[in-house]
């Protein structure tokens, strides 16, 4: 990050347009910050307070910092996906499986390409899913806010015990005042034990931490749950990791659903396969229970198209993620948003914005100090280029576009990475 004591104590920026998200968009806007909050936006307020001069950012969309609510950080050194597109998500697991088994780790290089790679795309806020001995240290001196969900793994009952020592660890582990808050991980219905996923929904609850978990991500995964067969099964057995609390009990999503509402606070990732009946108890709880979508991962291994309209109509909170390199082109969360805005014409482009800035910040329980350009709000900002030419609704200029984040402002502070 950049600044110096010489740096006004308030400052006011321009912009052609301000994206506030929790208003419609505003021409020739002005936002003025102090303190590493937000004072004032709108588009005439008497100049900048204080006297201190205006700073024309030019011909730039104004947006919340980005929120990131699902990544892997751990694959950011990939140069592309694993495998093909289309490819079986089984088979795909299998070549994540592989790349642990050839002694990949949690190391700080790629994590810190990572994080700063979606620093440079306008991220501020991150949902990172983390394996236990990730490197805490990479994540000082980043102008990110950051939950890490450490993540639990346990298909068989040996390694249930380390992981429930591990857990509450990482939760005392967290400093308040720095850069990250903790969240836990229990991985998808395939590989954490009954008794694991108890535990953590308990510790959720108690230590008011958020919890992610990985369901209905594909087809495979609905059939192992509902009849403890398919490619799931198959492979399973390969790996001598077929325990039988996991598989053939008749399950279904809407069973994990239940279970997880108790925590304090759930993360969905990916639903690609919810029903009509999970979709509707999602809505019901969508003030503690939120889904992530990961559009280009979605998109990646063709899966059925995705019920956002549904989910939305229904009143889910629907956030987006990039999930990571291994399955996504690069962390670039507006390439998420644009995505999703071409994807589904029929979405108010107000409310495709709102995906990837306040119903993030929803779905972190962070709603309160980000997502939205409001007084008293953090100022994270996005600055996005726009085109020179017009348009009637001034999202088309945002979304339809290929202008990059040429800016990130984290509490106030212009980021030094842009």
């Amino acid at each position: 990050m950049s600044g110096t004591d010489a740096e006004p104590p308030c400052r006011t920026l321009r912009a052609r347009y301000l994206f506030p998200v929790a208003g419609e968009p505003i021409p020739d806007g002005l936002l003025s910050i102090a303190g590493g909050r937000i004072v004032a936006v709108g588009r005439h307020f008497g100049g900048a307070p204080g006297g201190y001069p205006v700073e024309d950012l030019g011909n730039v969309a104004v947006l919340p910092g980005l929120v990131n609510a699902h990544a892997h950080l751990e694959f950011s050194d990939l140069s592309e996906p694993l495998g093909t597109p289309g490819m079986g998500f089984v088979d795909w697991i299998r070549r994540i499986i592989e790349l642990f088994r050839q002694g990949r780790s949690p190391s700080a290089g790629p994590i810190a390409r990572g994080l700063h790679e979606c620093v440079r795309a306008g991220t501020t806020t991150l949902g990172e899913i983390a394996q236990p001995g990730w490197p805490a240290e990479v994540f000082q001196g980043v102008a990110l806010d950051a939950t890490v969900f450490l993540e639990l793994i346990a298909p068989t009952p040996e390694r249930v015990a380390p992981l429930l020592d591990l857990a509450p660890q990482h939760l005392r582990a967290a400093d308040p005042s720095g850069p990250w808050r903790p969240g836990l991980s229990p991985h998808a219905p395939y590989s954490v034990l009954p008794q694991l996923l108890d535990a953590a929904v308990s510790l959720s609850a108690t230590g008011r931490v958020p919890i992610a978990f990985h369901l209905a991500e594909s087809r495979e995964e609905l059939q192992l749950l509902r009849s403890g067969s398919g490619p799931f099964r198959d492979y399973f057995d390969e790996l001598g990791t077929c325990h039988p609390d996991l598989f053939g009990r008749g399950t279904r999503p809407l069973d994990y659903l239940h279970a997880l509402a108790a925590a304090h606070r759930t993360l969905i990732i990916h639903g690609n396969y919810l029903n009509e009946e999970e979709i509707a108890f999602l809505a019901e709880q969508a003030g503690q229970m939120s889904v992530v979508y990961c559009p280009r991962t979605h998109a990646y291994f063709g899966h059925d198209a995705y019920p956002l309209g549904q989910m939305l109509a229904a009143g889910v909170t629907v956030a987006l993620g990039t999930d990571s390199r291994a399955s996504s082109p690069d962390l670039s969360l507006l390439a998420e948003i644009r995505f999703v805005a071409q994807r589904y014409p029929a979405v108010s482009r107000d409310v495709v914005l709102r995906l990837g800035t306040i119903n993030g910040a929803r779905a972190l329980g962070r709603d309160h100090e980000i997502g939205s350009l409001e007084p008293g709000k953090y100022a994270n900002l996005a600055v996005v280029a726009l085109p020179g030419r017009d348009a009637a609704d001034p999202h088309e200029l945002l979304f339809e576009s290929d202008q990059p984040v040429v800016a990130t402002w984290y509490r106030g502070m212009l980021n030094a990475d842009c």
